[in-house]
C-alpha cells in the first residue's frame, strides 16, 4: 500500500531538484521575452464550465478532456487548452476595447489522450495572444516573438513550419467533400498518410484535379519554392489570396532577419477547428513533436459574443526542457547560494550572519546540527540544492568555509568575511 501512495498517475510526474531550478528559469527568460513585447499578464481558472471548450468551439475532442461534476450538477473540465479561456476573458473585460489587446499567461493544461512515448498529460504552458488585430503586421509580431521566445530559452536549431486553413479549406469548398469525409481527409493529412489520401481520393467522385491537388498538399512543405509550386496546382482565388498573405508574412520576417527559422507546410492541418488563417507549428531536435503551436483565430471569440480577430502560440514548457537536455544546452543555475551550518550554542550569530547574507539576495541554507564532523556528508545535498559554499560557524568569532568547485576549505574571522567578500 505504501508503494502504490509513492507513485503517480500515468503521464503525470513530479519535477524537482536542478530539474524544477532549469524550469524556472527558463520560464523565466520566456516570461520576460513575452513581456518586452508589451503583453500583459492574464490568470484564468484551472476548472472552467465544458461548454468553453465544446465542440461548437472546436477545441480539444470531449473524449480527451477531464470533465465532472460540481455540487449543482455542472459539467466542469480542467483546462485542456488556453485560447477559449482567453477568448471568454477578452469579450467578458474587454468588450469596448477597439484598440488590439495583448495578453500572456503561464499555467498547466490537461488532454486526457493516450501516454505513448512517455507523453505527458499535464504540462505547462507558455503563451501569447494578439487579440482584435487582423493585420498581417500581427500575424508577423506573434511569429517573430516566438522565434525570440525559442531563441532565449536556449535553442538555436528550430524550424517553424507555417500553413494556411483558409488554402485547405477552399479546396475542401471546391471539391464539394460532405462533412464526414472532410473529417476524414483532416485526420489522414494530419498523419502524412499519403496511401491513406490516396484510397479515400480514388473512393470519391471527384475530378482529377482535385484529387492531385489533395496528393500533392502532402508534399507542399519545404522552403519558399513550395509557395510558387501551390500557386501552379489552382486557380481558387481562396487558396492564392492564402498563399500570397503567407509570402509576405515570410518577407516582412526578412526585417528581423528571421527567415532562416521559417519552413512551409501547407498539409499542416491540426485537430483544433478555431483557426482560420496561418498555423505554425515549432520543430527542434530531440523531441518527437511540436515544442510550440499556435494559428489565427478570427471567429473564436465571437462565440462568447465580441468580435475579434486574433492570433496566439502557445510554448509547451516541458517539451522544450526535455529538447534542451538531449541537445545537451545547459541552463546557466544561480549557484551563488551558501549552506551554514552551526550548532546551538551559536544560533543567535547563526542567525544574525544568514539575514546579513539574505539582506545582500543570496540564498541561504541553515542547518543546525549537534556536533560537526566534516563537510563530506554535505556534498550531495549541496549538489542537490545547487549551493557553492558549505560555511559552517564554529563560534561567534570564526567560520570554515569549504567551496564545491574549487574543492578546497579555508579557516576566516567571521567580520573579515563580512567585510570582504559580501
Amino acid at each position: 500500500m505504501k508503494d502504490i501512495l509513492l507513485h503517480t498517475p500515468e503521464g503525470v510526474r513530479d519535477i524537482y531538484n536542478y530539474e524544477c531550478e532549469e524550469k524556472e528559469i527558463v520560464k523565466e527568460k520566456l516570461h520576460n521575452t513575452i513581456h518586452k513585447y508589451g503583453y500583459h499578464s492574464i490568470e484564468t481558472p484551472t476548472i472552467e464550465f465544458f461548454d468553453i471548450f465544446s465542440k461548437d468551439i472546436g477545441t480539444t475532442p470531449s473524449k480527451e478532456l477531464y470533465r465532472f461534476f460540481d455540487k449543482d450538477g455542472n459539467t466542469l473540465v480542467l483546462r485542456p487548452d488556453f485560447t477559449p479561456s482567453i477568448a471568454r476573458c477578452a469579450a467578458k473585460y474587454y468588450q469596448d476595447e477597439s484598440i488590439p489587446v495583448k495578453l500572456c499567461y503561464t499555467g498547466q493544461t490537461f488532454v486526457n489522450h493516450a501516454s505513448y512515448q512517455g507523453r505527458l498529460k499535464e504540462t505547462t504552458q507558455m503563451g501569447a495572444e494578439l487579440i482584435g488585430d487582423t493585420s498581417i503586421d500581427a500575424d508577423v509580431e506573434i511569429l517573430a516573438l516566438l522565434i525570440e521566445c525559442l531563441k532565449n530559452a536556449g535553442l538555436n536549431d528550430f524550424q517553424i513550419s507555417i500553413g494556411e486553413v483558409d488554402f485547405f479549406n477552399s479546396l475542401i469548398e471546391e471539391s464539394n467533400i460532405d462533412s464526414f469525409v472532410e473529417e476524414e481527409l483532416r485526420e489522414l493529412i494530419t498523419k502524412k498518410n499519403f496511401f491513406g489520401v490516396e484510397e479515400l481520393v480514388d473512393s470519391l467522385d471527384m475530378n482529377e484535379d482535385h484529387k492531385n491537388l489533395f496528393l500533392n498538399l502532402l508534399q507542399l512543405y519545404g522552403n519558399i519554392e513550395v509557395l510558387e509550386a501551390a500557386k501552379k496546382l489552382t486557380s481558387n482565388e481562396k487558396a492564392l489570396k492564402a498563399i500570397d498573405r503567407i509570402e509576405e508574412i515570410f518577407n516582412i520576417l526578412k526585417c528581423f532577419g528571421y527567415e532562416k527559422y521559417i519552413s512551409f507546410d501547407l498539409g499542416l492541418i491540426t485537430k483544433i477547428k478555431y483557426y482560420t488563417g496561418i498555423t505554425f507549428k515549432a520543430f527542434t531536435y530531440g523531441s518527437g513533436d511540436d515544442i510550440a503551436s499556435g494559428g489565427r483565430y478570427d471567429t473564436l471569440i465571437e462565440k462568447f459574443g465580441k468580435e475579434a480577430p486574433s492570433i496566439g502560440f502557445a510554448l509547451n514548457l516541458d517539451k522544450i526542457l526535455i529538447a534542451m537536455q538531449r541537445q545537451k544546452i545547459d541552463v546557466p543555475l544561480n549557484t551563488d547560494s551558501k549552506l551554514v551550518i552551526y550548532e546551538k550554542e551559536n544560533r543567535e550569530c547563526a542567525i544574525d550572519f544568514c539575514q546579513n547574507l539574505r539582506e545582500k539576495n543570496i540564498k541561504v541554507n541553515m542547518l543546525i546540527t549537534d556536533k560537526f564532523d566534516g563537510f563530506e556528508k554535505y556534498f550531495e545535498y549541496a549538489k542537490s540544492n545547487v549551493i557553492s559554499d558549505i560555511i559552517y560557524l564554529k563560534n561567534n568569532e570564526n567560520i570554515q568555509i569549504y567551496n564545491l568547485t574549487r574543492k578546497k576549505s579555508v579557516n576566516l574571522v567571521l567580520e573579515i568575511y563580512k567585510n570582504e567578500y559580501l
